[in-house]
């Protein structure tokens, strides 16, 4: 064969680059700079390839030795690749190009050590080598040496300023350090370099996401898919923007998108069929759960959503699944206390109790440690409340403030203490609008409510601008809109002070029942670690009795007082008295909260979509004797 012209390889290189043929194309850009290594078409064609980068050296090995590692490494071949990989270090130990494969390969192998060890060599041989500095932090990033990896890529960067995968990676380490600002800024400097770099838009939407501006993100993950149209994850991403935006039809759509271009992506089952459930189309929720453990058995968190959304008979192969995960001694903490969740479930179905409760501690143990909580920073704010509410009191809004639009109806209480089923009834009426479980009254207001940030006619003044314009965006022209996050009864005095207009509905329910509920739930909201040992939960519910007693004192006729067992007893006269209150003409669609058609967002959405029923208060009797008298200190607060 005649030997090729320098030209002649660049275009064969070239020809093989189209057609996929990654390892022939490595090969002869490899070989032309063996000879000319400053040829910027043989360098610029080799990055364009990816894979593990070949530096060239004085010191290098020939092409023939170092190319069949490559195309091992191409394609997959990783263990092989090593010991090929391994043989050309005994004979080139000071070669930078075989120590960078080297690396390449540990890390595939997830050997991070020896990954870490390989390219350290690397850029002590070459320190002016970017990419050697670049894949040293991506190996640091795995090792969670967070810090050290931003050194590592900042090194890059500066030997190579026009460097976008560095600045990605570089995004990627301050994102994980809870630096989302600053991981934007590295973000959009990756795509400013590189503007169809997709992983870099999608990761930005992540990050301002994470900052909770949610519009930008779905504008990130679109521009992501503007270049990579097939970009599951970026389906998903958006999905769970649009999610947290309550645009759920939109959301669903994205999950689709995501399962169509991956039918087998188990989180966007999951997170799919969750907005089913939401929606109240139960039989499709359980398809979904069911399509996401088809492709991933054992993923925990789908197993107990679907152990609450049926009811589980012995021969159900879910059990032995669970049953089987639990005995692994490798499995994650946060998926083992997913499972024991479930497991619970599944054994109250069997009338196992006793096996129900002992995982319910199980599950919650695990849960109390995974968010850090200790019952002493409960106390502090409840204490730090009180200590502000006087203040609070003595404050007023200037007289030309903007009269509300909409009205709230703040609809609070203990969590699962029927507020679910009260936003039901209220949002039935056609002038109200279910916003669910805002958070806008605790990011907006929470450190004014505990005395931390300044207090006075500005700062509530700003709240109540905040609040009621982050209300106005959900309320649909609406004249009223409920606000159904339950621990906003942490904030009345607030409420009462920023907005007087406001109607504040607060539920209660027998003591022992409520402490039950919460304390069999898994919450994904982090704010309820109270509710993860029966000890901490009964603490919790004293405290937030004394609280209400306390605002009785201070408010008195300003809070509704409503009931959950009396209401379900007696649904019409409670649901009647219950809209005089509020003001508003009566509407037979308050009597049938069932059929209302709003999705639901709470531990609720299942009960919520049947008839009123009573005798749901009983139910933590099956467990009374397994307690211990845990709940002896609530029998004067039992309704």
């Amino acid at each position: 064969m005649a030997k090729m012209s320098i030209e002649q390889m660049l275009l064969k290189a070239k020809s093989h680059a189209k057609k996929g043929e990654k390892g022939a194309a490595q090969t002869l850009y490899q070989t032309v700079l063996n000879q000319f290594p400053k040829n910027q078409r043989a360098q610029k064609g080799l990055a364009a390839l990816g894979g593990p980068q070949v530096s060239v050296t004085a010191k290098a090995p020939k092409q023939s030795e170092i190319a069949p590692v490559i195309d091992l490494y191409n394609q997959g071949y990783f263990s092989t690749a090593l010991k090929h990989a391994k043989d050309l270090i005994n004979r080139y130990p000071n070669a930078v190009s075989v120590w960078n494969i080297l690396g390449a390969i540990h890390k595939e192998l997830t050997q991070l050590p020896q990954a870490y060890d390989a390219f350290s060599k690397v850029t002590q041989l070459n320190p002016s080598y970017a990419d050697g500095h670049n894949n040293l932090g991506v190996v640091l990033h795995d090792l969670g040496k967070l810090e050290a990896a931003q050194e590592a890529y900042h090194r890059a960067i500066s030997l190579k300023p026009m460097y976008a995968e560095a600045y990605y990676n570089m995004a990627n380490a301050l994102r994980d350090q809870g630096q989302f600002d600053q991981a934007v800024d590295a973000y959009e400097k990756a795509t400013s370099l590189r503007a169809n770099y997709a992983e870099a838009h999608n990761n930005l939407g992540n990050a301002l996401q994470d900052l909770g501006k949610l519009d930008q993100a779905i504008h990130a993950y679109r521009e992501a898919l503007t270049h990579k149209p097939a970009y599951a994850q970026a389906h998903f991403n958006m999905g769970n923007a649009l999610r947290d935006q309550d645009k759920l039809d939109q959301a669903a759509e994205a999950y689709k998108e995501a399962t169509e271009v991956q039918p087998n992506y188990a989180e966007a089952h999951n997170n799919l069929a969750n907005l089913l459930q939401r929606q109240g189309k139960l039989d499709d929720a359980i398809a979904r759960y069911k399509q996401a453990l088809t492709f991933k058995p054992d993923y925990a968190e789908a197993l107990r959503h679907l152990s609450l959304m049926v009811t589980h008979e012995h021969k159900d192969a879910q059990i032995n699944t669970v049953e089987t995960l639990l005995e692994r001694s490798d499995l994650r903490e946060a998926d083992r206390c997913h499972l024991h969740y479930a497991y619970a479930k599944m054994k109250a179905d069997l009338g196992e109790f006793k096996g129900a409760y002992e995982n319910y501690v199980a599950g919650g143990a695990l849960r109390k440690t995974q968010l850090r909580y200790q019952f002493h920073q409960d106390q502090e704010l409840f204490r730090a409340v009180k200590r502000t509410a006087p203040l609070l009191q003595e404050q007023t809004l200037p007289p030309q403030v903007e009269p509300a639009s909409p009205i709230p109806i703040f609809i609070l209480g203990m969590p699962r203490s029927g507020t679910t089923l009260v936003e039901q009834i209220i949002s039935s009426h056609s002038f109200v609008n279910g916003a669910g479980e805002l958070t806008f009254a605790s990011r907006f207001g929470a450190r004014i409510a505990q005395g931390i940030d300044p207090l006075n006619v500005e700062s509530l003044s700003e709240f109540r601008t905040q609040y009621l314009s982050k209300a106005r965006e959900l309320a649909q022209g609406s004249q009223f809109q409920t606000d159904k996050m339950p621990q906003n009864f942490r904030w009345i005095a607030l409420i009462c002070a920023a907005l007087p207009e406001a109607k504040i509905i607060h539920v209660t329910r027998n003591a022992q029942a409520t402490c039950w509920s919460n304390f069999t739930h898994y919450f994904s909201s982090q704010g309820l670690g109270y509710s993860y040992t029966l000890a901490d939960t009964v603490q919790y519910y004293h405290l937030y009795s004394d609280l209400m007693s306390f605002w009785d004192e201070m408010y008195q006729d300003r809070i509704y007082h409503l009931n959950y067992e009396r209401l379900t007893d007696e649904p019409e006269g409670g649901i009647r008295a219950l809209i005089k209150h509020l003001g508003m003409d009566w509407e037979d669609a308050c009597l049938t909260p069932h059929n209302n058609t709003r999705a639901v967002n709470t531990a609720s959405h299942q009960q919520v979509r049947q008839k009123i029923y009573k005798g749901s208060s009983k139910e933590w009797r099956t467990y009374e004797m397994l307690l211990n008298g845990a709940f002896e200190s609530l029998q004067k607060s039992s309704a």
